[in-house]
């Protein structure tokens, strides 16, 4: 108001301009010199001017708007399913071909959404989520607990790969015992794969010898081509480097990937309808606590 005083300095036009009642207006006016101990307008004719006291108001409600209008177009956003900002948090391994096909498909519906897209290791990724630096996170396994709600998207299943000419490559078929006694390559501590890697050792009875401990999966499986051990992954997205030999794994295993968010932290529209599209088009079973439903005659891991 006071913006629109300054520029036209008719209190009939400005009410006009702003859809209030002139008395209105003018009462306001009135009210915030009483408040500031000295008025803001003074008479001019048949026109009112601001004062020194208005118009250093005046400037300094123009700064205010300034500064606080992007922040207003940014909460209109957030606001706004349209307009909003999802930022999803997701395994490297997903940005070539999983995550783009996901964006796409719901960026074709809402193509003003805007999006963040961090990549990181799982641990790192879940913990973003807590901080509440990301929206939502999708990765393998989804993280258990009280306070994460996930939804499957997929699941790929686990396989052997061995080099070229090794002891196993006639198999149809092998189980995690078949690999007692061999140098394992694996991913870091802290990834999923890792985990779910460790977790079927356990379970098969068998201490893993691991040789190479890696960053990413295209490493291990180079490594595995040229011989320097085996590993436990899932079917590569492109064609396997030379050297290279996949396997079933029995009894067939599935590693699960979860889109997951916090259950008591409430979500952004744009942040919401992009989750809703994930288990619309992806989704096979969402989850509150424990495991998804299992598939007949495969193993799932979390």
């Amino acid at each position: 108001m006071l913006k629109a005083l300054a520029a036209d300095e008719h209190v009939t036009r400005v009410a006009e301009r702003l859809g209030l009642p002139q008395p209105t207006v003018s009462r306001w006016i009135a009210e915030l010199g009483e408040q500031l101990g000295a008025p803001i307008t003074a008479k001019n004719g048949r026109r009112v001017r601001l004062t020194r006291a208005g118009r250093l108001l005046a400037e300094a409600a123009t700064r205010s708007l300034a500064a606080l209008e992007p922040g207003l177009r940014e909460v209109e956003e957030e606001l706004d399913p349209e307009k909003g900002r999802v930022v999803l948090g997701f395994l490297h391994m997903l940005g070539r071909a999983i995550v783009p096909e996901l964006v796409r498909g719901y960026r074709a519906e809402h193509p003003h959404v805007r999006f963040g897209l961090v990549q990181n290791a799982r641990h790192a990724v879940v913990a973003k989520l807590v901080s509440g630096e990301i929206d939502l996170a999708l990765v393998a396994p989804p993280p258990e607990g009280p306070e994460f709600e996930s939804v499957v998207v997929f699941e790929q299943p686990l396989i052997v790969v061995v080099p070229a000419g090794h002891r196993l490559e006639s198999r149809k078929a092998v189980r995690v015992e078949d690999l007692a006694d061999e140098d394992l390559i694996t991913l870091e501590p802290g990834y999923g794969l890792r985990q779910i890697t460790d977790d079927m050792c356990a379970a098969a009875g068998i201490t893993p010898r691991y040789v190479f401990e890696c960053q990413e999966i295209e490493t291990v499986r180079g490594l595995v081509a040229h011989g320097l051990g085996v590993a436990l992954l899932t079917h590569a997205e492109f064609a396997p480097p030379p050297g290279l030999r996949e396997l079933s794994l029995t009894p067939r295993t599935g590693r699960i990937f979860g889109l997951t968010w916090l259950r008591d932290n409430p979500l952004p529209p744009a942040v919401r309808a992009f989750r809703d599209h994930a288990l619309r088009t992806h989704g096979v079973t969402a989850t509150r606590s424990g495991s998804p439903s299992t598939s007949e005659g495969t193993t799932r891991h979390r």
